[in-house]
């Protein structure tokens, strides 16, 4: 007798541990952003300190949601094994070379901060990528998510704390548009991972639809500003509702990710022990 067991929800990742992902994401997409407008001359200084505090926002959550939060000095120890050892190297170069570029207005400092805060998203993906045992988490497609989607997120908040010039609002459809390739290639592959059929289902429940409306109105809502930029007060609001819509549909989808979708890999039982059988103890 063959019996697969349900696979249970992880329950060691919470809202808390989702906020990492969602803020440090939005946070380095963020920090990117404002480099590329440091190169261009645009102002850069407003939307990198909300970069910052957007990745120690996301730390500082997944601190707290730690046991022992003070024993969190432990996850510097293991930068060969360990892509959260790696994501916290990472952050401490960022934090500090970012604090300087906010206090001296440097575009060179910026520049020097975007290299880490790439770093970051890509260490944040490959912490999800290592988790062998939750289908959802372990796809190859969810790397060039991650890092999709916190560009898309990162470039639709410069919308609100930089410009909404035609450049910018490029950028930002650009970064939806790879977010959204990204996206149907993630789903793609993971509908054809076996065990994978609850996952699924928690992105086509309403609130998956709705992150999904989400990001599919924002690229519609960008797009239409840029060939309105001839009309300055209908193009800033486009641009912003569209930036604003951009990062609360990643949230949306990352939070889901995490916290609701993140199932174990299902466990076949191929012999089942019978009391009773006989003088066979198992009943095949």
């Amino acid at each position: 007798m063959n019996r697969s067991l349900a696979s249970p929800h992880q329950r060691n990742w919470d809202l808390r541990a989702a906020g990492n992902f969602v803020f440090g994401g939005t946070g380095a997409g963020l920090i990117v952003t404002a480099a590329l407008a440091a190169a261009s001359g645009a102002p850069f200084r407003p939307a990198l300190a909300i970069g910052l505090l957007s990745v120690m926002l996301g730390l500082s959550l997944v601190w707290l949601e730690i046991g022992k939060p003070w024993r969190a000095l432990n996850v510097f120890f293991h930068p060969h094994t360990s892509w959260m050892t790696r994501e916290s190297i990472v952050a401490g170069a960022l934090i500090p070379v970012g604090l300087i570029a906010v206090a001296l207005a440097s575009p060179a400092a910026v520049l020097a901060a975007a290299l880490p805060a790439c770093g970051f998203l890509f260490c944040q993906a490959h912490i999800l990528r290592a988790a062998r045992g939750i289908p959802a988490w372990r796809q190859k497609e969810i790397v060039p998510f991650v890092l999709a989607t916190g560009l898309a997120e990162g470039s639709g908040i410069y919308l609100l704390a930089g410009e909404q010039t035609l450049p910018w609002l490029a950028l930002a459809l650009f970064a939806g548009l790879l977010r959204e390739g990204a996206w149907l290639a993630y789903r793609a592959g993971l509908a054809g991972t076996p065990g994978s059929a609850r996952s699924l289902g928690i992105f086509d429940t309403p609130a998956g639809r709705l992150a999904r409306g989400a990001q599919l109105v924002a690229l519609v809502v960008i797009a239409l500003a840029a060939l309105l930029e001839g009309f300055p007060g209908i193009s800033l609001l486009l641009a912003c509702t569209g930036g604003a819509l951009a990062a609360l549909a990643g949230w949306g989808l990352k939070a889901l990710l995490i916290t609701r979708a993140a199932f174990t890999r299902p466990v076949a039982v191929p012999v089942i022990p019978v009391r009773g059988s006989g003088g066979d103890p198992l009943r095949r």
